[in-house]
């Protein structure tokens, strides 16, 4: 691409923002630019603490579970004290929390401090949303979720090098880097962000009032949750599994974060271009292969004897996230009534949640009992079982054109970073 070229696409891509929603994007960078716990939980435990792969996937769970009851109290938070106070509570509650993990011993200890790091850590999540869609002009949020987008995927990249470098020397300076580095969020949300509640809202009553039940009730979104289920129990085996299988096969840190960095690395260089190509395709198609690239991805696991094999089954399953997430995007907003999104939306993200709580249980168990071969195969199934499941779906849902379903260019970026 011509450099005159580029510099245009640059320009026109990050031009016409708000100040505000720069600091806001700094603060996600900072943060995610430290992370640290959720990376290297399973290998802190199991390799520094000499726990099993099934303690540190109760541990992983209860971080998991933390997130879950969170997610409903902050998004209360967000609306009734407001975006600010939200966020510098979340991540003020998260920096002296991770600071006070790295000094737990104690298995109960360290289990109940996770929990409050899971808590504290995804307490941030329903402000930011709200803040950026508050500060943003509508036609402008598509383009600032893909700049926030970006920043999460280019922060883990970096991070994951770097702290697993960090890991080899002292595993509590990463707890105390990214304390310190979440405490600096703090501060610029403190000195920067002004509060972006409206200050007053049209109280509307609808007929159509759509609830909790109604939403149970819909048997073709339940489906879609319920595949999205299987595939983000797959997908969470990226940070959960395969941590603790580099390291019972005599392999670093380094070596697991060079690997996993590669997820963020792709994402980041690849996510747009692969959401314009797959944008006008049939989605039906989309979903099945994505499934099918997820499961045999993590499946090709039980191969790798080399930092470049498993750097090479990353890039695999990294293609199926790049082209199912967009596509599901697409699919849950089609499912989704305009006067009742916000329920859906919140089912929706609930399954990734209890994702987050089933997985580390799943392959902490089956890798004590029967081998991380047994995972990746494991893994293969589901994908394969995800596959067949969409392929039925999207038959059901025949009679409706493949581009009502597709979903626009860059819109994976409002969802991903709202998981």
């Amino acid at each position: 691409m011509p450099l005159a070229t580029l510099r245009r696409a640059t320009r026109e891509t990050v031009s016409g923002l708000p100040r505000a929603f720069w600091w806001l994007w700094v603060s996600t960078l900072v943060n995610r630019l430290g992370a640290f716990v959720a990376t290297f939980m399973a290998l802190y435990l199991t390799l520094d603490r000499g726990y099993s792969a099934s303690y540190a996937g109760l541990v992983a769970s209860l971080h998991g579970l933390g997130g879950v009851v969170s997610s409903i109290g902050a998004g209360v938070m967000t609306d009734r004290l407001g975006r600010r106070p939200t966020l510098l509570v979340a991540q003020s509650a998260t920096a002296a929390s991770v600071a006070l993990l790295g000094f737990m011993h104690h298995p109960v200890a360290i289990a109940a401090v996770a929990f409050l790091v899971g808590m504290a850590s995804n307490a941030s999540r329903p402000a930011v949303q709200a803040m950026m869609a508050d500060i943003v002009r509508p036609e402008d949020r598509v383009r600032a979720f893909s700049l926030n987008y970006w920043a999460i995927n280019l922060g883990f990249a970096v991070s994951s090098m770097g702290a697993g470098f960090v890991a080899e020397y002292s595993y509590l300076t990463g707890f105390l880097i990214e304390a310190g580095m979440t405490a600096v969020c703090a501060v610029v949300v403190f000195l920067k962000l002004p509060e972006s509640r409206p200050e007053a809202e049209k109280a509307t009553a609808t007929t159509d009032d759509v609830r909790l039940g109604t939403v149970l009730r819909d048997g073709r979104f339940m489906s879609v949750v319920g595949l999205s289920f299987l595939v983000a129990v797959i997908f969470q085996q990226g940070s959960i599994g395969l941590p603790v299988a580099m390291g019972e096969a005599g392999f670093t840190p380094a070596d697991y974060g060079l690997a996993i960095a590669l997820n963020g690395v792709l994402i980041v260089a690849l996510q747009i271009p692969v959401t314009r190509f797959i944008q006008d395709r049939d989605p039906q198609r989309l979903l099945v292969v994505s499934s099918l690239l997820a499961g045999y991805g993590f499946g090709l696991t039980a191969f790798a004897g080399s930092v470049g094999l498993f750097a090479l089954t990353v890039c695999v399953w990294t293609l199926g996230e790049m082209i199912n997430a967009p596509t599901q995007t697409g699919l849950v907003v089609r499912l989704s009534p305009a006067h009742g999104r916000g329920r859906y939306q919140g089912m929706y993200t609930l399954s990734w949640s209890v994702a987050a709580l089933v997985a580390p249980l799943m392959s902490g168990f089956v890798i004590d009992r029967f081998g991380a071969p047994w995972l990746w195969g494991l893994c293969a199934v589901v994908g394969t079982v995800a596959a067949v499941g969409y392929a039925a779906l999207m038959r059901r849902l025949s009679g409706e054109t493949a581009a009502e379903v597709a979903v626009p260019a860059q819109s994976v970026a409002t969802e991903a970073s709202a998981a």
